[in-house]
């Protein structure tokens, strides 16, 4: 079943047109990556959705209910984690989050058995501290599950990862897997290895319109060129390697390392093997490299 459908979406502010005529749908059950570098119109989009801002033509559906603006019944269905989430500083985790239960009218004995169980998932269970003596990943933590603390249907996180160092950016990326199960995901970000790591499907935004959409195993397909990474021991052997390669192939010089683009493969292989022989030189390794997600974005975005 569909959780969301874009229909001809469009939003301009005056004369500047930041959405341009975007249709999607999005399937439940599944993790998909809304990205794009800063600017290009990520949270404009999410703030539409939740029906935050009017859109200039075209219709939004959560689960085949429209969403109108500045009437949001259609955010029962969601939860938001927005990019810097707002606390009471003085409360603990478990404070804030029956707090938030009993503003939506949640009965007691439901609030307490959901507080604790979100604060277990997002490891925070334990923690007794005040809010303000939290680092920034325990605020995105706890912002989670406070999204999560109404069961919906769709989770919304706009840039959840984007300050966090790696250690942080890796817990809320396996809390976003973790829950897949119980939610649909739109996580917005223009960090692209963290959308490769987890989503499902994309959509690359750039100048108001998705540009690439689909299915990210088969989009990182589509776009692979064949490419082979020669890795030497040093960086002189990768110089004596580069002077005597007899074709005209695009290539990338790194230090110690070649990568070649191959239009045949198989052919590429054959000669990088016979000049290593001729030369007498022995690479620490020869391996066959698919694009990044980044270099894919590049790409399309030149």
């Amino acid at each position: 079943m569909s959780i969301l459908t874009l229909e001809h979406l469009t939003k301009s502010f005056g004369a500047h047109q930041v959405i341009d005529d975007i249709s999607y749908t999005l399937e439940e059950g599944r993790i998909f990556g809304l990205i794009g570098q800063n600017g290009a119109g990520k949270t404009t989009l999410m703030k539409l959705i939740l029906g935050l801002l009017p859109s200039t033509k075209g219709k939004i559906f959560i689960l085949d209910e429209e969403v109108s603006y500045g009437y949001t019944a259609t955010n029962r269905h969601i939860g938001y984690l927005p990019d810097v989430p707002s606390y009471y500083p003085y409360m603990t985790a478990y404070e804030y989050l029956m707090l938030c239960g009993e503003i939506t009218g949640m009965p007691k004995n439901v609030r307490k058995e959901r507080v604790e169980h979100y604060l277990h998932l997002v490891g925070l269970a334990k923690n007794k501290k005040r809010i303000q003596q939290f680092s920034r990943g325990m605020k995105q933590r706890l912002g989670i599950a406070q999204a999560l603390i109404n069961q919906p249907k769709l989770l919304i996180c706009d840039e959840p990862t984007s300050a966090l160092d790696p250690i942080g950016r890796k817990e809320i990326l396996d809390i976003l897997q973790s829950i897949k199960h119980e939610t649909t995901v739109i996580l917005s970000t223009h960090i692209l290895h963290d959308a490769e790591q987890i989503c499902d499907e994309i959509a690359l935004l750039h100048n108001g319109k998705f540009v690439i959409t689909g299915n990210l195993s088969e989009i990182m397909t589509k776009h692979s060129k064949h490419q082979i990474q020669v890795t030497f021991h040093t960086e002189n052997q990768a110089c004596t390697f580069l002077e005597k390669l007899p074709f005209n192939e695009q290539i990338v010089h790194k230090s110690n390392s070649l990568i070649i683009e191959a239009k045949d493969l198989t052919h590429t292989q054959q000669q990088l093997f016979s000049l290593c022989n001729a030369l007498n030189l022995y690479p620490s390794s020869i391996e066959v490299v698919q694009p990044s997600l980044d270099e894919i974005f590049l790409e399309v975005s030149r």
